[in-house]
Formats: structure tokens, sequence, C-alpha cells
């Protein structure tokens, strides 16, 4: 295509990554701006559930994820045995955010992309051309993600989701024989810092036994990082703003939905975008094209999931999602479907 007018994505995760890429290999002219480097380490499952091979191909992302774990089945955890055990009907994605993030950047940068790293956009109002990828919408919930890789540990299934007070926990295989252990939890005044203020958080949540077996393995402290003031909306707002990914609207983690919809969003974004690098779409109808296709594709699957997602975080409801499971009255595969 002749690219007519320039696009610039401020944000370099997944969503903005993935889609600058996908539009420059189209022939757009894109400027994708990041605050930091790759590769680095991010809070996030590093577990890709509900990726359909349509979005792999539509944005090309098949070298990207090459090598990556399949995952297949998930054990859902209370006080550190199972309560069930989920065959996932499609195998999840096991790749981490260290990797995958600089592999996004490499091939962007190789399809011609002009990639400006170290660089933090303070002017942020909204023009023709302009993407948000900048992440979580800011918040003021008492809540917070705290992510290492452990070396060594066993799992009993590909993933492991642990349940404690305020708080739960994902354990799934990435590569290089390691493991993503990625938690959220409600904030305390704990009396450690670094890599140590997650087993810390483990303790005071309940989670003992996972503690135990974090403090047997070897734990990889350049892995550690924390993000403050998690906030989960069910809404895709309608803005003046073009927003992408978690800056679009942000999932809970216990769907391991969060990077499917990265890249769903870059998917939905790409045609419209297309269209007006190409000159033949203004820029308010790329944006609310895209809007519109965010919202039907999401909008069910965000109230879902947050209409879930307390039961996961308090002992007393978590018990009847304990009683509901052993007598197979838990619709497992379908609240899947919805949420993903």
């Amino acid at each position: 295509m002749n690219s007519l007018r320039p696009l610039e994505i401020i944000g370099g995760g997944l969503a903005g990554l993935a889609l600058a890429g996908a539009l420059r290999r189209a022939g757009a002219a894109v400027t994708l701006f990041e605050a930091g480097e790759y590769p680095r380490h991010r809070v996030c499952g590093e577990f890709i559930a509900g990726l359909s091979a349509r979005t792999t191909a539509r944005l090309g992302l098949a070298p990207a994820l090459a090598g990556a774990l399949r995952h297949r089945e998930v054990a859902w955890c209370r006080q550190g045995s199972p309560i069930a055990i989920q065959p996932l009907p499609a195998p999840a994605l096991g790749l981490s955010r260290h990797a995958l993030d600089a592999r996004l950047a490499e091939a962007f940068v190789a399809a011609g992309g002009d990639l400006r790293t170290h660089v933090r956009v303070t002017e942020l109002s909204p023009r023709p051309g302009r993407i948000f990828a900048t992440g979580r919408r800011a918040g003021s919930a008492g809540w917070l993600g705290l992510k290492l890789h452990a070396v060594g540990l066993r799992l009993q299934r590909d993933l492991e989701v642990h349940l404690g007070c305020d708080a739960y926990v994902g354990l799934s295989a990435v590569e290089g024989g390691r493991v993503n252990v990625c938690g959220l939890f409600r904030r305390r005044r704990l009396a450690a810092a670094g890599a140590l203020l997650l087993p810390a958080y483990l303790r005071a949540s309940g989670l003992d036994a996972l503690a135990d077996r974090l403090a047997r393995v070897e734990i990889d402290p350049e892995s550690f990082c924390a993000v403050a003031a998690v906030n989960f909306d069910r809404r895709v707002p309608a803005q003046d703003r073009m927003c992408l990914g978690d800056a679009c609207a942000m999932i809970p983690p216990f769907t391991g939905n969060g990077m499917a919809m990265a890249f769903q969003s870059a998917e939905a974004a790409l045609g419209p975008l297309l269209e007006y690098a190409g000159g033949r779409s203004d820029w308010p109808a790329a944006r609310q094209s895209i809007q519109a296709a965010l919202r039907r594709r999401f909008r069910l699957r965000l109230a879902s999931a947050g209409a879930l997602h307390p039961y996961l975080l308090r002992p007393p409801r978590q018990r009847w999602l304990v009683a509901m499971s052993r007598a197979h009255l838990l619709p497992l595969r379908p609240l899947y479907a919805v949420m993903h």
C-alpha cells in the first residue's frame, strides 16, 4: 500500500508491538515510542489462552511465538490441594515476556519500523494517527501484581492456580526450564523487599505450602517485578483517544486471556488503521470502527470475568466454588468459552 498518513503508537507492550509490526509489513509508516527497553521482564501470567490461528496469521505472530510451550490442563488449588482439573479446549501457549517482547520488537525493526526506546512521551493529547497502547489505565485500587521466575519447580499440571485470602497465584512453565509465578494480592504492609516480597505475600495470604515449594528451588532475582494499583474495568470505554491493549480494558488475570486480548485488540485495529493510512478513510471513522469492534468482541467477556472474579479472592466464596466443583455443578467449559 502507499502510506499517505503516518501512524504513531505510544507504548511498546504486546498490543503496540504486534500492531506496529503488522502495519509496517503492510506498508504503513509507523513510529513506536517505548519508555523502556528490550528485553525486560514484566508482571504477566505468560500464559496465552484463547489466541486463534486467525489472529496469529493476520498479525504475523508465528515467528515470535516459535518454541512456545503447549499447555493443556489447569489445576485449580486451595490450601495446596487441587479442587478441580480443567482440560483446556485448545492448548495455551507458555512464553516469557522477556523473550516475546524482544522478538516482536526485532521483527518491527526488521520490517523497517521506527522504534524509539527510552522515550517517554509526555504530550499525550489525542490527534489523528496517534494510538495509545500505554498499558493499564490509572486506578486507585488496592491490588498489587507480583511476578518472578523459579528454576526447577515441579508442577502438578501445566498451569496451577492457587486461591488464597485476598489473593490468587498462577504457576506455568515458560522456556528454559523456568516456571513463571505471578500473583494478584491485596496490598499489605510487609517487612520484605525485592524477590522476597512475593514469598512474603504468599504467606500473608495463607499460601504457605506454595511459599515452602518456592523456598526449595532457585529463584531468579532479575525476573522479579511488581506493579501497583492494579485495576479491572468491565467496560470498553468510548473516548476521543484510540486505546488498545490494557489501555482499552484489562481482564482479570485468572482467565489467562490478557495476552490474547492484547493481540486481538491489535487485530481489530489493523484494517481500519490501514484504511486511514492509505487515505481511504478519515480518523474519526477509523477510531469509531475500532472502538465498535472492541466493544463487540470484549464486552461479554469482560462482564463475565468481572462477575466471577470476586469468588476467587475470599475464602467463603472459594468454599462455595469448591462445593460446586465437587458436585460437578461448575460449568468449566462454558465459562472458559464465554471468557475467551
